[in-house]
């Protein structure tokens, strides 16, 4: 579409990365996971419902973009709780965002419209292969690889709905509105089926897990309302991969609050992706 990436857009969607990671270790520090990411789930319907009571409803073009990434959404938010179950915050977080961008530069060369120029090419291997030396601790420091299929089923949800939410703002005209509803959306498709696995169990949460939940689902609104946003001014394949930085708060924020441990691998992947990222601005 020939159109690039301001530096006021970066420097949102580099303030969406942090909020994404944010709202991911708080979903961590649940002993549950999954009931943390219900509780996620439903406080991001209420943000949702008072966007739609503030904004409206979207025209009916979106109406299938939302409904399709509320399907996909329903399996991203399925597969991270189970991944979170069995791996570390700064070893999941990585997979399950890092191969997202790759899928989404593949399938954007040929069914989007979005120009990408050879550097963000570039910027963007770049920063895949910095998320995949973070990533490949798990094959090194005997972590558990049960998480692996539900990481990776996590990373192909996500390009498909920054694929399809690109496409659902911009067919709406409005991407906050748009968020908002499939805040709500999501919630309609993941929670029966969460309550359906785990029983209503998982809503008997204590207080401090509303509260945490509260939190992360304002700043999942938050990143994602930011994102989609940025998608439609900006080539959706660089605002995903953009999004990506991420793990650098992530990785931060398993060693720092976690307590995971920082290896050399993870520091000079930390290198590698910031030198993406400059790649992706040239």
């Amino acid at each position: 579409m020939g159109r690039g990436m301001t530096v006021g857009v970066f420097f949102a969607v580099l303030g969406a990365a942090f909020l994404h990671a944010l709202w991911n270790a708080l979903i961590k520090t649940g002993a549950s996971k999954q009931s943390a990411m219900v509780i996620l789930g439903l406080c991001q319907a209420l943000c949702g419902l008072g966007m739609a009571i503030w904004r409206g409803v979207p025209v009916p073009e979106a109406w299938i973009w939302l409904l399709g990434s509320g399907l996909i959404h329903m399996f991203y938010q399925l597969f991270l709780s189970y991944a979170y179950e069995h791996g570390d915050l700064s070893r999941v977080y990585p997979i399950a965002r890092g191969a997202a961008p790759m899928i989404v530069l593949v399938i954007g060369a040929f069914a989007l419209a979005d120009h990408v120029t050879g550097v963000e090419v570039i910027g963007i291997l770049i920063l895949g292969a910095g998320i995949l030396l973070i990533a490949r601790g798990v094959f090194t420091e005997g972590e558990q690889r049960k998480m692996l299929p539900f990481a990776f089923g996590s990373a192909v949800a996500t390009a498909g709905y920054t694929i399809t939410d690109g496409m659902g703002a911009r067919a709406a005209g409005d991407a906050v509105l748009y968020v908002g509803w499939l805040m709500m959306v999501s919630a309609v498709f993941y929670v029966p089926l969460a309550l359906a696995i785990k029983g209503t169990i998982i809503l008997r949460a204590p207080p401090r897990a509303w509260a945490f939940g509260l939190v992360a689902g304002a700043c999942s609104f938050g990143a994602y309302a930011i994102a989609v946003w940025a998608m439609t001014i900006a080539p959706i394949a660089v605002v995903a991969a953009l999004r990506e930085t991420s793990i650098l708060f992530a990785v931060l924020m398993g060693w720092l609050v976690f307590g995971e441990k920082m290896t050399r691998d993870k520091g000079l992947a930390a290198v590698i992706i910031v030198a993406g990222v400059i790649l992706t601005r040239l």
